[in-house]
């Protein structure tokens, strides 16, 4: 996949992940570089289990950067907010 295919899925993932984990974005940027992670950790994830990771700029590779997103986005929140207390 190209830069532009992986900021483009990095964002839309990053996005909908941070609507499923608290309800608002982290900022587009934050939101771009935690979407890439978690295509990439998605990927990981789904290859442990025998599936196929990120395959290109469609609707499974967004399901699995967005489950991933999701996950990366929990841990990011677990050290985020023992930080600020």
């Amino acid at each position: 996949m190209s830069i532009i295919a992986w900021i483009i899925l990095g964002l839309i993932a990053g996005w909908i992940g941070s609507k499923i984990v608290n309800k608002s974005g982290q900022g587009m940027m934050m939101d771009i570089v935690l979407g890439i992670v978690g295509a990439v950790v998605g990927g990981v994830i789904f290859s442990f289990f025998g599936a196929s990771g990120v395959t290109g700029l469609n609707i499974y590779s967004l399901i699995v950067a967005v489950l991933g997103s999701v996950v990366v986005l929990w841990i990011y929140h677990q050290v985020a907010g023992r930080r600020a207390l």
